[in-house]
């Protein structure tokens, strides 16, 4: 199956894109946005990956679904575009990285800067209905993002990944961490983040481990 992705992430997932899981999931997302509203916007769905190359990654945060609101999702978890007031999750990751590294609140919400310094910002689901938050979930993206991060984890190494709340921890259980920095704390979410997200400490704790392994830090 051809699939608008870019071409290094193709070449290592061009197997899971022969399955008959994908195939599925590809008529099904297909049939969602001819009939319904569906965000982000198809031409956005990959672009966690076409922001970040393969052999670019240098951390992973894991979200589960995109925002379901008009004009917030596109593509990166957690992030919305310039001019989209912040989500609550957003927020408290801004102020977790005020008190953790003494970085101003910044002015825009896009993550886009992360992603093109070697953040991967994964969502567990690539899609969802507007306003219809899990509508996608169980109908392949899961399989799909799970190859992902395997891949990640076994082909390279010295990586951070950062798994925030009990689902992002479940699906990265499997990452060794004799090869790579697992950081997990509660979720930024304002059910959890006074539980252990605020205080984690998550990075600066990257910043160190990427230069202990010649790695230029992130400028969150």
């Amino acid at each position: 199956m051809n699939v608008r992705i870019e071409e290094s992430w193709k070449h290592r997932l061009s197997n899971e894109f022969e399955k008959e899981y994908f195939e599925k999931l590809t008529s099904f997302v297909r049939q969602e946005y001819a009939t319904t509203t569906i965000y982000p916007p198809a031409k956005l769905i990959f672009n966690a990956f076409d922001l970040c190359p393969f052999n670019k990654v240098k951390v992973v945060i894991l979200g589960q679904d995109p925002y379901h609101g008009p004009g917030q999702a596109h593509g990166l978890c957690f992030s919305v575009p310039d001019g989209i007031e912040f989500p609550p999750s957003l927020v408290n990751i801004f102020k977790e990285i005020e008190r953790d590294l003494s970085i101003p609140y910044p002015s825009s919400g896009n993550l886009t800067r992360w992603a093109e310094q070697g953040v991967l910002l994964l969502n567990a689901t690539l899609t969802v209905r507007a306003h219809q938050a899990g509508s996608h979930q169980n109908k392949g993206w899961e399989t799909f993002t799970d190859a992902v991060i395997r891949i990640l984890a076994n082909e390279r190494d010295h990586l951070a990944f950062l798994l925030w709340g009990s689902y992002a921890q479940r699906k990265g259980e499997f990452i060794d961490t004799s090869r790579h920095l697992v950081l997990k704390s509660p979720h930024p979410s304002p059910l959890s983040a006074h539980r252990g997200f605020f205080g984690n400490d998550h990075f600066s704790k990257v910043n160190e481990f990427l230069l202990s392994a010649g790695e230029t830090p992130i400028q969150w």
